[in-house]
């Protein structure tokens, strides 16, 4: 079993950067591809980014790429998402997920509860 726990979310105006962390329980994380999602209200569940458990292989979706940067630190247990040049349609709940493979689809095994992101225009 993996928790998953976010942090960093929070108001900012547009244009405007945010760092979103996620702290996993587990101390296996090394062995799990993590990303990031989004829910926006009225919307479904979109991927955000990935990353392999070496680091070595991201993917970001095309909305946010050149924009949000993926990182993870193994020894620390955790999971970032640099966020810049914020804009209003960036505004969701953001969500950090664990997976055995790695994907970019939403069957993720595990989730956190999620931080709310909102960028104002």
């Amino acid at each position: 079993q993996v928790q998953l726990v976010e942090s960093g979310g929070g108001l900012v105006e547009v244009g405007g950067s945010l760092r979103l962390s996620c702290a996993a329980s587990t101390r296996t994380f090394s062995n799990y591809y993590v990303g990031w999602f989004r829910q926006a209200p009225g919307k479904e569940r979109e991927f955000v980014a990935a990353i392999s458990v070496t680091s070595r292989t991201t993917a970001y979706a095309d909305s946010v790429k050149g924009r949000f940067t993926i990182s993870r630190d193994n020894a620390k247990n955790t999971l970032s998402l640099q966020m810049n040049s914020l804009q209003p349609e960036d505004t969701a709940v953001y969500y950090c997920a664990a997976n055995r493979i790695f994907s970019t689809n939403t069957r993720y095994d595990y989730w956190g509860q999620g931080t709310q992101v909102t960028v104002s225009s």
